[in-house]
């Protein structure tokens, strides 16, 4: 029965994992990377597993069969569909209804494929959205909707469903999960500092419904989680608007597609009538708008119902022909927002520079010209002058017309009793402009009073401020430059084949690939790029993922084989049925995750938060004092008259030296000194394959002193192979495998299967059918037993063969230490009581293994191997790659509780791992690292997933974190070094005695170029370059 269920579970194509006709065994990659990207959220789904004593208790449990359509039409809701899309955190989010949870204790299964069986026969339940089992702990978690399937026989059904399976079933635990927690983005328009993304992010944290609200100022974006049953992200952006800022609607969150139509044609009313009756028919459409100036329909659609393609058809043949439809021409929408504030800023610059000029001529230039200058000095009205005149008629469309940004930004700050950097810009140049006018307009009414005005101080303020946010911009535009290049990987255009009833290709039609659909077909021609997730359906040919997965070789695809959206076919055709498409495929949730980490803060970015809360008020206070300090001075004589420039009194002086003191201070370049190397960072990673979750991670990694390493898959290669079989009776060695292999086939286990592909080769069918077994019993981290025909067969370890009451002999026991020190695991074959033979099984160490250890150890970073292997081998296997300190026979839970103990003795603690059994090790750590892609539970567990298998990205993770935090620190340096020295020179400390006096405009020029200097430096990053291992220990620089 077990092996029935055993290759029913590996044949399930729902989500087309397919196997390989030779081996039986799903493809590699899509346990390596494809299912832990379709599956992230199921894994979050399952994380209510995590606590209890033993070691399942702390596993969050993988679903080994789809969820599929449940709920009979009547209870659909706003959520139907989101069982099976990849969504991610959005998934929970499209359900209106209440999801009812219940767990059950489950008895009798043995092995996986039980637990496999159970999942699948509760599945089929009407009303089911998700189940999994836990084969270790004995568990059943069930999530129904109480509005598919009657809440007071629902547990009781799902009871009998279990029993009618064979299995025993208890209900232990229930509860209601209301689905309704989405995480909106919006992009944020007005943002300058630090401060002001205080101010909308505390403005969030307090609306009613509000979970979690961030704010990233360098991609000038809000992520916020939220309650939807008590607040709307159409009341979300108003709460943003109130603060003064202007919000645009990125996503909503919710679980359902967009997209924008461009009609070509006549829209007239009974067209639009049409279209949309025609439309909102289709099932799985949410919702239509028409903007009939700009030609354009929104539809709001459900991916697993319908498609763009299908509503493309529906509109084209409800308007009989009349219009035509196509995908509306625009960019990405942050994008768009980016260029259109660029274009204002260039726009407000040059304005502002054809006023500016003149300005600064006629009082820098022009006065040392004889000519010129006599004409300028010509008087008006009174003591008035045409320079003067034409000054003030010039600066004033700068202060006021392209000024207006900033005191806008300074009366909402004001507002919020949140002041920021345009409060101090718009009090500097405001002093500056009022203070000219007056001395102007006394000059127009006085016989003798010698105007000195600095209107060229207010307008070349603003221009050298518009000119360092124009560059700021254009700087922080290519801090998400991975990004764009990562969304720019999927091609434009994909040639879709047509099938006829019996499945024969009887055409093929280029479309547009965001026009594809679930279960396309796509033909994939020898260097075109896949359009799409899927799996292979006809053709081989090898495929170049390095853009996704940083892998360089490129990697062999046949049928039943996945394929990634994005990577490039080498040669040979492809046709590849689509599984994941739009938001729900690998390319878009990566690009997503590097988001989410883009927003993700950094704990020393919080240093910059306290200061901004403080700064703009301070700097107000200290250019006051200096203001008066040097007034007071001078009204009484506290320096000599010749330090005061002819061309002003010492009031004069005195003011000039408040404005400098008030402009020269740049909050900014603190607020962009982290979010900038981490968007950067980020993004460098995940082109190289290395994704990183947020700042906290990055600054946890670059701390790390001691590196926990797991060993079957991380420092091995993950794929034990048959390497000697010791026979200690006489029988034909084929018999002695079929009886073996009989056992075996029914587990799970990596050495089983080993065993299993070892013992095909004595047979030359293909599908070899092994001997039935029965009374199968799988005993965990230990062995297996069954009854295959006439014989009792057990197949395990040496402890395993002691509980089960058989003698070791000194024979087999010689076998097993001298295989042990090979780093080789010694299986041990008893049949009726007694050993017969001990068969070795070797997983390889990875090529580089001892490399890396070794340049670790030179970056100063201790290694430990934690494994449930035997000690033997452990020791074995820790002495040829360089690792001294060993840990084996561990449980999962005993990983997780070593990783604790370090960091108790003071240690930064890294864990590398790969399966279920690390997730705990992978939490407690300081930093987790998902190699290989691991599973999907390690990549939830993870804070860095390392998508291949080599560990060589551990290093590289490292040290980016390291380099990143190098930027970081660097950056405030400069920041606080610059506002610390430059503050006291604008307040005139060197004047004494060097009569070395910083003009407002100067000061004005260089807070500009501080903020611009802080995103370049962090814009280096870029060029980053992982370490080259070439010989056994290379030198190791941090900078």
């Amino acid at each position: 029965m077990c092996l029935n269920h055993f290759l029913e579970a590996t044949s399930v194509i729902t989500l087309r994992p397919h196997q390989n006709p030779h081996t039986k065994t799903l493809s590699p990659f899509w346990w390596e990377f494809v299912l832990p990207m379709a599956a992230t959220t199921r894994a979050l789904f399952l994380s209510c597993f995590h606590g209890g004593s033993d070691a399942s208790g702390h596993l969050a449990l993988r679903s080994r069969y789809p969820s599929m359509p449940r709920r009979p039409r009547s209870a659909v809701v706003a959520g139907e569909g989101a069982g099976s899309s990849g969504g991610g955190g959005d998934l929970e989010a499209a359900e209106e209804e209440e999801e009812k949870v219940a767990v059950f204790a489950v008895s009798g299964m043995t092995c996986a494929a039980c637990a496999g069986s159970v999942e699948k026969a509760v599945k089929r339940l009407p009303g089911i959205h998700e189940a999994a089992v836990d084969v270790l702990g004995g568990r059943a978690q069930v999530a129904f909707y109480p509005a598919s399937v009657s809440v007071s026989i629902g547990e009781e059904k799902i009871k009998e469903t279990i029993e009618d399976a064979g299995f025993g079933a208890k209900l232990i635990d229930e509860e209601v999960k209301e689905k309704s927690i989405l995480v909106c983005r919006l992009h944020i328009k007005g943002m300058t500092c630090t401060s002001c993304a205080s101010t909308v992010e505390s403005a969030l944290q307090v609306v009613p419904g509000v979970q979690r609200a961030s704010v990233a100022l360098a991609i000038e974006e809000a992520e916020i989680r939220y309650d939807r049953r008590v607040i709307s992200a159409t009341q979300l952006i108003h709460a943003v608007e109130e603060t003064g800022f202007e919000a645009i609607l990125v996503t909503t969150g919710e679980d359902q597609s967009r997209i924008d139509l461009k009609v070509h044609g006549i829209l007239d009313e009974r067209s639009i009538m049409i279209v949309k009756s025609s439309v909102q028919a289709l099932p799985g459409v949410e919702d239509i708008k028409v903007d009939t100036e700009l030609h354009k329909l929104t539809i709001s659609y459900k991916p697993d119902q319908t498609g763009p393609r299908d509503l493309i058809e529906v509109i084209e043949s409800a308007t009989s022909g009349h219009v035509t439809v196509s995908i509306y021409p625009e960019a990405d929408g942050r994008e768009q927002h980016r260029n259109e504030e660029i274009r204002q800023y260039k726009n407000s610059l040059l304005w502002s520079l054809v006023f500016t000029i003149p300005v600064f001529l006629t009082s820098m230039v022009f006065m040392y010209i004889p000519g010129l200058k006599n004409g300028l000095d010509k008087k008006v009205i009174n003591m008035m002058s045409i320079g003067e005149l034409l000054r003030w008629i010039l600066s004033t469309p700068v202060q006021f017309v392209i000024g207006r940004r900033f005191y806008t930004g300074a009366y909402k700050a004001l507002c919020h009793i949140s002041p920021n950097m345009d409060v101090l810009i718009a009090l500097g140049t405001n002093t500056a402009y009022f203070y000219s006018v007056y001395s102007v307009l006394r000059a127009a009414t006085s016989e003798n009073y010698m105007a000195t005005d600095f209107f060229e101080t207010s307008s070349m303020l603003i221009s050298f401020i518009l000119l360092g946010k124009y560059l700021e911009i254009l700087a922080k535009g290519k801090t998400s430059e991975a990004i764009a290049k990562l969304m720019d990987l999927a091609p434009e255009t994909a040639t879709v084949l047509m099938h006829d009833n019996k499945g024969h290709v009887v055409g093929e039609k280029e479309i547009d690939s965001r026009l594809i659909q679930k279960n396309d077909v796509i033909k994939v021609v020898p260097g075109g790029k896949v359009a799409s997730d899927g799996f292979v359906i006809w053709g081989q040919s090898h495929v170049n993922e390095s853009m996704i997965t940083g892998e360089s070789r490129p990697v062999a695809k046949r049928k039943g084989d996945t394929v990634i959206g994005g990577t490039v076919n080498e040669n040979g055709v492809l046709h590849v049925r689509a599984t994941f498409v739009g938001s729900e495929s690998a390319l878009a949730q990566i690009v997503r995750l590097v988001e989410s980490a883009q927003m993700a803060k950094a704990p020393v970015q919080k240093f910059a938060d306290q200061i901004s809360k403080v700064f703009v008020p301070l700097v107000i206070v200290l250019s006051l004092l200096t203001w008066l300090s040097w007034f007071l001075a001078g009204r009484f004589n506290g320096y000599p008259k010749s330090w005061i420039p002819s061309s002003m009194d010492s009031f004069q002086l005195a003011l000039q030296f408040g404005i400098s003191v008030m402009v020269i201070a740049c909050p900014c370049a603190l607020g962009l000194a982290t979010p900038t190397a981490v968007m950067v960072a980020t993004g460098v990673g995940a082109s190289q394959g290395v994704l990183i979750k947020g700042g906290q991670a990055l600054e946890s990694a670059q701390k790390v002193d001691c590196i926990v390493f797991d060993k079957t898959g991380t420092l091995t290669i993950g794929k034990p192979v048959v390497v000697n079989t010791r026979l200690l009776k006489n029988m034909v060695l084929r018999e002695f495998y079929d009886y073996v292999a009989a056992a075996e086939v029914n587990s799970e286990h990596p050495l089983a299967k080993a065993i299993v592909e070892h013992a095909k080769k004595f047979h030359s069918e293909e599908n070899h059918i092994w001997p039935e077994a029965r009374d199968f019993i799988s005993v965990t981290g230990h062995g297996v037993k069954a009854k295959i025909s006439d014989k009792s067969v057990i197949v395990g370890n040496k402890s395993f063969m002691l509980s089960s009451h058989i003698n070791v002999p000194v024979e087999a026991s010689e076998i097993l230490v001298e295989e042990e020190d090979k780093a080789q695991t010694g299986i041990i074959v008893a049949m009726d009581q007694e050993i017969v033979g001990i068969i070795s099984v070797s997983d390889p160490i990875k090529p580089n293994a001892h490399e890396v250890i070794s340049y670790l150890k030179s970056m100063k970073v201790e290694c430990i191997m934690v494994t449930g292997d035997n000690w033997g081998t452990a020791n074995a296997i820790g002495k040829e790659v360089g690792i001294e300190k060993i840990i084996a026979e561990a449980k999962p839970e005993q990983k997780a509780e070593k990783v604790k103990e370090l960091q108790l003795s003071g240690r930064t603690v890294a864990m590398v791992g790969d399966g279920i059994n690390d997730s705990p090790a992978l939490v407690a750590a300081d930093v987790g690292m998902a190699i290989g892609a691991g599973t999907d539970i390690a990549i939830e567990a993870a804070d860095i997933v390392l998508m291949k298998s080599n560990l060589e990205d551990v290093i590289t993770a490292i040290d980016l974190s390291r380099k990143t935090f190098f930027r970081i620190r660097m950056n405030y340096v400069w920041a606080l070094g610059y506002n610390i020295l430059g503050i006291p020179i604008a307040a005139g400390v060197l004047f004494p005695s060097t009569r070395f006096r910083l003009p407002p405009w100067v000061a004005g020029a260089a807070m500009a170029a501080s903020s611009v200097s802080v995103v370049c430096w962090s814009l280096l990053l870029r060029y980053y370059k992982r370490p080259l291992i070439t010989q056994e220990r290379q030198s190791y620089t941090s900078g």
